[in-house]
């Protein structure tokens, strides 16, 4: 089969296409012919090696942890899916989407792709949907309560500033001033545009005090400090990358990633389904242009999700 391949850690540019044997599932596990994929930042990083030593891949390695496809076959101890069934998946740094075929395991990862979805759409919702429930999962903060997301445009954001409004959140949003018809069509209240502005200065003028909780998907470690003053004394940053346990004020942290609780996937896509979660798709390209997907994705501004359609 064909797939995109880095035979070593290095730069995007050096991924070529390869003919390699197409998987085989094990008992627990499903063959699905893939049909979209879409681009995330781990992508990069399992690539490049940045984290080499905490998300260490094999060679030649596949990236895409999005999968949305058809099933081919299951392994003998598969019940929920059938040859012929669309789903879409979270593989996790398994990763093997950005290839013909991929075997993926039967857990809560995985769900049917409601008819109503697209393979791009389907495609575009695990990782940026599940770890948006997730943070927003974390979230101390009860209806009425105010969160400034940072980094709101992207893939995960899309999604983190939906489920926030969803929440009964006044929602703050940071993006370009050219990203503010976007962002306040997901359900931002307020658009900041992190070049013109001070954050933090104004996330407390506008909330009078500073916001309740800080969502930051852009920032990590000792740079967290600058986003985490935005938030009320007492508040609240939540993050899924590293950083401190706590800042100035009494602000604490927590510190989560993509879950995938039993039914979860299945909610947000049906939610996609049925129009009350907007998928948006930033551009779509074909499988023979993945490399330059891939590095288009790193190097420019993104709204909401890239995906690959085969």
């Amino acid at each position: 089969m064909k797939a995109l391949i880095a035979r070593s850690y290095g730069p995007l540019e050096d991924l070529e296409f390869a003919d390699v044997p197409a998987p085989t599932p094990g008992p627990d596990q499903l063959l699905v012919r893939v049909q979209a994929t879409s681009l995330n930042a781990v992508d990069k990083v399992l690539v490049t090696g940045a984290m080499r030593d905490a998300l260490p891949v094999q060679h030649p390695f596949v990236p895409g942890v999005d999968v949305s496809g058809v099933v081919e076959a299951v392994g003998e101890h598969v019940t929920r899916f059938s040859v012929g069934d669309a789903v879409i998946a979270w593989n996790s740094i398994s990763a093997g989407a950005l290839a013909e075929y991929i075997v993926i395991d039967d857990a809560a990862s995985v769900a049917l792709r409601p008819a109503g979805l697209t393979p791009a759409q389907g495609a575009a919702l695990p990782t940026g949907a599940l770890t948006a429930a997730a943070l927003l999962d974390a979230v101390r903060v009860e209806e009425g309560g105010s969160v400034l997301i940072v980094g709101a445009a992207g893939g995960v954001g899309s999604f983190t500033v939906q489920l926030a409004k969803q929440a009964g959140l006044t929602v703050l949003a940071t993006g370009r001033a050219d990203d503010e018809p976007f962002l306040r069509r997901l359900g931002a209240g307020h658009v900041l545009d992190y070049r013109d502005v001070d954050i933090a200065q104004e996330a407390h003028r506008l909330t009078d005090g500073g916001v309740d909780v800080v969502i930051d998907l852009a920032n990590a470690g000792p740079a967290l400090a600058a986003t985490a003053a935005a938030a009320r004394a007492g508040g609240q940053l939540v993050s899924p990358l590293g950083g401190p346990a706590a800042f100035e004020r009494g602000v604490t942290a927590v510190y989560t990633g993509t879950r995938t609780p039993k039914g979860r996937l299945e909610e947000l896509a049906a939610q996609a389904a049925d129009g009350r979660l907007s998928v948006e798709i930033d551009s779509d390209y074909a499988f023979g242009q993945a490399d330059q997907a891939l590095v288009d994705f790193a190097s420019r501004h993104v709204r909401g999700k890239v995906t690959v359609t085969f």
